[in-house]
């Protein structure tokens, strides 16, 4: 199961926005990896915003972040630079910015004086939104290590970046709501990738110690 319309609109994000960025980016002499690495650095400046209370700037900032995480695939992918330290680097760094992003709403939330019962929610809520979208993270790396493709699901990283960018502009209290939903949909969308591995997988016999 995924949004309906998803891919038509990845494809014209592509070729309207991401290829143009990525041809701009290259004429200025970056490479990929700076590019990778450059997001990685707004990104953490968005995190270093809202742990000091400016959320709206630290939203914008992390999209912005996001934006340029678009453009080192298409980058590597027109330069003929595809490598598989570059995806690995990407991948790290993409885990990285969201839970820099996280530590800072967390930072807020203590500085912010809220109530106890007000920042354990937000605590708990951040703990499960992290752990669920970085094991979808993960499922999805190690089934195309086992050559199965799992990009499935209905809560993958655009769709958490949006969700959390429009959290940290619309305030805390809309933010804890989006935590919630990138929570609770995250799971969801672990449980798909699970029962595709599942299916494609071939289970073959393992050996137990003792």
């Amino acid at each position: 199961m995924t949004i309906p319309g998803r891919d038509r609109l990845r494809a014209l994000v592509l070729r309207y926005f991401e290829v143009p960025g990525a041809r701009l980016l290259g004429a200025m002499g970056l490479s990929p990896n700076a590019v990778t690495l450059l997001g990685f650095c707004v990104a953490l400046g968005a995190a270093v915003l809202v742990g000091a209370g400016f959320l709206l700037a630290g939203g914008l900032v992390f999209l912005a972040g996001s934006v340029l995480d678009l453009m080192d695939g298409a980058m590597a992918r027109q330069s003929g630079r595809v490598t598989r330290f570059g995806g690995l680097l990407d991948s790290v760094m993409d885990r990285l910015s969201e839970a820099a992003l996280f530590v800072g709403i967390a930072v807020h939330g203590v500085r912010a004086g809220l109530g106890e019962d007000r920042l354990l929610f937000l605590i708990v809520a951040l703990f499960l939104a992290l752990t669920a979208s970085q094991t979808v993270s993960y499922l999805r790396a190690r089934g195309e290590a086992a050559g199965i493709e799992t990009k499935t699901g209905v809560m993958t990283r655009p769709e958490r970046v949006v969700l959390l960018s429009l959290g940290l502009v619309l305030g805390l209290r809309a933010l804890e709501v989006i935590l919630v939903i990138v929570a609770a949909v995250s799971a969801l969308t672990l449980l798909q990738r699970l029962y595709r591995i599942k299916r494609e997988v071939r289970e073959e016999p393992v050996e137990r110690p003792g």
